[in-house]
């Protein structure tokens, strides 16, 4: 863990963590920070290994942390495979990850996004409560979305306490999975956390995600989709300070709390496409013209949520927590690193997404 949390402070100390959905963006992420962070932890990374999740995210932490870490490709909704995990592994801590996540994939197929973030979180639930029994010394977190409160007006910010309203199937299926984490404590004592998160961006998102969308199409010298007027405002979370915040959470948090985990970082989406547009051309000149050439306003995304935007009080009050990265800074980092590895970006794009559009059925 980081020199700033002291043990003294610390509720829960984590030695043998389960991570699930560890292969996707936020995932292989997190199993990097806690690696790294704290050579006396363990992780053991369970992936179904959809079209989202990648083993090339975690090129070398076998090598790396050979004895400390283990991949098993596996559904969350295998309970057999779950129960032995948490027994052979004698897992303390399960950092839920696992999920279907892009709004446009649940207006298309909604039935996927039920099964995994709804189902899956209960056989999560159900065995960690059944092989942990009444032990005081784990923790369940639970990493889930803003989307959950629905949209914002241009005032005003999401917290803990806001009721949930959520516009898609997506966001629908995470306050469903919230819920459930909330019953177990509440019924069955389970020590659980939950964190609700603004827009991450960072290394290894795939593709289908708006900045490394836009990054991939600019580079093509294809038209760069922007929904609607371009007004919608989400809050952008650097990936590496979510990380330190969920490992924040689980160490320092009383059971059964719940926190609201943004960058302060508000941004209209034609902002933010503008705004990477001229930080490519610093960092990659087109030879014709102005990457902004190609920003296209298209049909908006149904039932598109105006406005996020996160209130976490609660988790600098509590807990000592706030973002390190500023968006600009965060964003011209992010870019570069998908210059660096374009072959990551071409790979992913030749063999699962190409770019098309989503969602509109």
């Amino acid at each position: 863990m980081a020199d700033r949390v002291p043990m003294a402070e610390q509720v829960h100390t984590p030695r043998r963590v389960l991570v699930t959905g560890g292969a996707g963006f936020i995932g292989c992420n997190l199993v990097r920070h806690l690696l790294e962070s704290d050579a006396a932890v363990r992780v053991i990374n369970l992936d179904a290994l959809t079209y989202a999740g990648s083993l090339t995210n975690l090129e070398g932490l076998e090598q790396r942390f050979a004895d400390r870490y283990r991949f098993v490709r596996a559904n969350i909704n295998d309970k057999d495979t779950i129960n032995g995990l948490l027994i052979e592994e004698e897992v303390d801590t399960l950092i839920h990850l696992a999920a279907e996540s892009h709004v446009d994939r649940s207006i298309t197929n909604p039935a996927e996004f039920l099964e995994t973030n709804v189902m899956g979180t209960f056989v999560l639930l159900d065995s960690a409560l059944r092989v942990w029994k009444d032990r005081a010394d784990v923790r369940f977190h639970h990493v889930s979305t803003d989307e959950v409160f629905g949209s914002l007006g241009e005032d005003g910010l999401f917290t803990e306490d806001t009721p949930y309203d959520p516009s898609s199937p997506y966001s629908a299926s995470k306050a469903a999975s919230d819920h459930l984490v909330r019953a177990w404590n509440r019924t069955y004592r389970l020590p659980v956390t939950i964190s609700n998160c603004s827009n991450n961006y960072g290394p290894y998102q795939f593709p289908e995600k708006l900045i490394p969308l836009m990054i991939a199409k600019a580079l093509e010298g294809k038209p760069l989709p922007v929904y609607g007027d371009g007004k919608n405002v989400r809050d952008w979370l650097h990936v590496a300070d979510h990380c330190d915040a969920i490992e924040t959470i689980v160490r320092r948090s009383a059971t059964g709390r719940t926190y609201n985990i943004g960058g302060h970082n508000e941004v209209q989406n034609i902002q933010l496409v503008e705004t990477l547009c001229d930080t490519l051309m610093s960092l990659r000149p087109r030879t014709a013209g102005h990457y902004r050439d190609l920003i296209t306003f298209v049909a908006d995304r149904p039932g598109h949520d105006r406005r996020y935007a996160i209130d976490a009080t609660r988790a600098a009050r509590e807990l000592d927590w706030k973002p390190k990265h500023t968006f600009e800074d965060g964003l011209r980092q992010t870019i570069e690193w998908y210059l660096d590895n374009d072959d990551w970006m071409k790979k992913i794009r030749e063999e699962r997404y190409q770019g098309e559009r989503l969602g509109l059925s």
